[in-house]
């Protein structure tokens, strides 16, 4: 057989990823059997609007856990569960893209509990940067606060590689930047959602929570601060 011939025609995703992928795969399928009429008597909509109410981060939950210093499991599970809810089956397979994508990349270089450390904490972070910004009334329910920790650390990747070429390591962050702009764009000429103050801060998480999680781990960061 000629070299490379007997290669797979397509470079197999880290099981991490789709050990992630799994639970949004999930809910649209029941959603999408539901809509179809092959399940629930034509109930996709009705269980999706639902599974918002069920699993969606209303802002004024934290504030109201601290002050009755009660945080009941049905409560704090949001901060989790609003990850795999989702508005409409576009919004999830936009997520589901990303997560692929990014989360392929960073699954190559970090181990897998790095990556689940960086999905569920940029979600749990980006949940509770979203909820103590005064003001916010709309729940917050996606992956992308998540998925944008993902962003965070492929960003480190690349600045940490600029970093070793000498280059200009602020080119690694145009692709948040044009996240970031293509978000303000479509809210502006549509009218948007102040989730991307979620969004922002599991970049945030991601970008940091790579110099600890990643390769060599606080140790390596020690070692470059020395450097300094």
């Amino acid at each position: 057989m000629r070299p490379g011939y007997d290669e797979a025609p397509l470079n197999p995703l880290p099981g991490v990823v789709w050990l992630l992928l799994l639970p949004l795969v999930a809910m649209e399928a029941v959603i999408g059997l539901g809509k179809a009429g092959l399940a629930g008597g034509g109930m996709g909509e009705a269980w999706r609007n639902d599974a918002l109410q069920r699993f969606a981060l209303p802002p004024q939950l934290l504030e109201a856990m601290v002050d009755r210093g009660q945080y009941p499991l049905e409560g704090l599970w949001r901060f989790v569960t609003y990850i795999y809810v989702h508005g409409s089956f576009t919004h999830a397979i936009f997520v589901a893209v990303f997560l692929l994508a990014l989360g392929k990349m960073v699954a190559e270089v970090y181990k897998a509990w790095s990556v689940i450390v960086i999905f569920f904490g940029a979600g749990l972070f980006g949940g509770i940067v979203y909820s103590l910004v005064p003001g916010i009334s709309y729940p917050l329910f996606g992956g992308y606060p998540a998925v944008y920790g993902l962003i965070g650390t492929f960003t480190f990747m690349l600045w940490a590689r600029l970093g070793a070429e000498n280059a200009n390591r602020f080119r690694a962050f145009t692709l948040i930047g044009f996240l970031l702009g293509i978000q303000l764009i479509f809210g502006v000429l549509f009218g948007g959602t102040p989730d991307w103050i979620a969004d922002l801060a599991g970049f945030g998480f991601g970008f940091g929570a790579s110099f600890v999680v990643g390769p060599g781990g606080p140790a390596y960061l020690l070692a470059r601060i020395r450097q300094r």
